[in-house]
């Protein structure tokens, strides 16, 4: 799959994959990115069900959307029967948990044989962000925004303000490799305006797209995470003005880079 040619996701949506009502519902649902989850949502005696549900469910599909498996870690016990179920399934990427070394990812994507959306989760994943990016057939990282907040010791409910560098390291870390970027999971399912806040601070930062853990969270993250008709507007009319260098817009000078901005923004939505 040459990811070079596929937009990023807005919506990466968790599921359980040992409940098949949720997968199946996950056929209509909006999400750009399914992701079906081995790990931290499955009990531990529903993982070999959990497995066998993931790589059905990927062979028969989800229309217009990118299907994940995310696996169990290394050294857990479904560890290698996950790799050889991947490897064998049709989902489109592998998502592996807590990546602390380009080679941890690189294994991975060799053994499974599928681009790997590796998560950030740790200090040191986050300082190993860099060389994880820049690994061979890593498609993107992934803000494992709970388990990092645990480690670095900041209070729950404190909101993400002790999280803001490690944020920026993760994107500039995807940028300087030239890879997706995709924000943690909120965790408040009914705060939906709490949700709406952190997505727009995500885009913000420069992030793709919102990993997620209820569909209700999809709407709001497709929405933020696509561009409004009065950016489509300005970027269509500067693109038009643009005549090569510096030169007045509006109200505001512009270059190539502006023109290069503008339209990556109208690629989002299709738009030429």
């Amino acid at each position: 799959m040459e990811l070079n040619s596929i937009l990023p996701p807005r919506s990466a949506l968790y599921l359980p994959a040992s409940n098949p009502r949720a997968i199946e519902k996950a056929k209509g649902l909006n999400a750009d990115l399914i992701m079906l989850d081995l790990e931290d949502a499955v009990k531990p005696g529903m993982k070999d069900e959990a497995r066998a549900a993931a790589v059905e469910a990927a062979k028969a599909g989800f229309p217009g959307k990118l299907c994940a498996i995310r696996i169990n870690a290394k050294g857990t016990a479904p560890h290698i029967a996950d790799i050889i179920a991947v490897r064998g399934s049709a989902c489109d990427l592998v998502v592996y948990p807590k990546v602390e070394t380009a080679d941890e990812a690189a294994e991975i994507a060799a053994k499974t044989g599928k681009p790997v959306l590796a998560m950030i989760e740790t200090p040191k994943g986050v300082f190993a962000a860099k060389e994880i990016a820049a690994a061979e057939e890593v498609a993107g990282l992934i803000a494992g925004v709970n388990d990092l907040a645990n480690d670095l010791h900041i209070p729950p409910g404190s909101g993400r303000s002790g999280l803001a560098l490690s944020l920026q390291m993760i994107v500039l870390a995807a940028r300087g490799a030239g890879v997706w970027a995709l924000d943690g999971v909120y965790n408040a399912l009914d705060d939906l305006g709490g949700l709406e806040a952190e997505c727009a601070e995500g885009r913000r930062f420069g992030f793709d797209g919102k990993t997620l853990i209820h569909p209700n969270q999809i709407e709001a993250a497709n929405r933020i995470w696509s561009p409004s008709e009065a950016e489509v507007e300005e970027a269509k009319a500067l693109i038009a003005a643009s005549s090569g260098g510096a030169e007045r817009f509006r109200d505001r000078m512009i270059e190539t880079m502006h023109v290069e901005m503008a339209m990556r923004l109208l690629a989002r939505t299709g738009s030429n």
